[in-house]
């Protein structure tokens, strides 16, 4: 098994009659396992430049339906089951406990796991995502982001079936009713000001709804967490690695 940081350790694996593409970062380090959920159309590929940098635990993510390395879905799926299926991979891979970091589409994903699986989470990141999935731009619009356009970042990596059914996952979401329920998680939500896809408004109400979440903005747009990958993993390492009596006062 590889343990250079920057190459992941890959696997498939098949859920619920899904296959899924399963990349690991510095497997088996011990203390909580941190995992990444990525954007609509995005795969492990894209996420590597900021997973590998993230140094002193295990960093997993996965490509979804029909993105990446994943064959596409045979039926449509909701968020719900999509929650179900991550965290069936995380028992398979033996993690009890994780945190959660989900990007743009996969935050909202992340957000879904929190609240289906409270017991299973100790820290969440939330990073340019919304509690409300009707945000205009999240999906596609990504490619018209500044941040794209002057980086040439290769992001969308999906078959159309496979966007489609992403889509469709998250169509009509929404965690507002039940995140303040998430009070006692302790949750950092970054935005990024010269976000147009999803502007930090949204960051601004997630946070609102998650009694103690802490609430930062950041450089850049919308693929902030790509483009500015060495500032935005420390930002996450320093932040999962705080004491509970300093995430309460921060």
């Amino acid at each position: 098994m590889s343990r250079i940081s920057g190459r992941p350790v890959i696997s498939s694996e098949h859920v619920y009659g899904l296959r899924l593409r399963v990349g690991r970062w510095r497997a088996d380090t011990n203390g909580t396992p941190l995992l990444f959920l990525n954007g609509i159309g995005a795969d492990l590929a894209a996420a590597a430049p900021l997973l590998a940098q993230i140094h002193g635990r295990e960093v997993w993510t996965l490509d979804m339906p029909g993105v990446g390395g994943s064959p596409d879905a045979i039926l449509p799926y909701g968020a719900p089951t999509m929650a179900a299926v991550v965290m069936e991979i995380a028992d398979r891979l033996g993690h009890d406990m994780i945190d959660i970091a989900g990007f743009s589409w996969g935050g909202a994903l992340a957000q879904q796991i929190a609240i289906q699986f409270p017991e299973r989470v100790r820290r969440v990141v939330l990073m340019a995502t919304t509690p409300v999935m009707n945000a205009p731009g999240i999906g596609w619009g990504a490619m018209f982001d500044d941040d794209m356009q002057a980086s040439g970042l290769k992001i969308q990596t999906a078959t159309p079936l496979g966007i489609a059914y992403q889509s469709m996952a998250m169509a009509g979401w929404s965690s507002a009713a039940l995140l303040p329920a998430l009070k006692n998680l302790p949750t950092l939500v970054l935005v990024a000001r010269e976000d147009g896809v999803m502007p930090p408004c949204y960051g601004q109400m997630l946070a609102s709804l998650i009694d103690g979440a802490v609430l930062e903005e950041v450089a850049g747009s919308h693929l902030f967490p790509f483009t500015h990958a060495a500032a935005i993993a420390q930002r996450i390492s320093v932040f999962l690695d705080e004491a509970p009596a300093q995430q309460a006062a921060a």
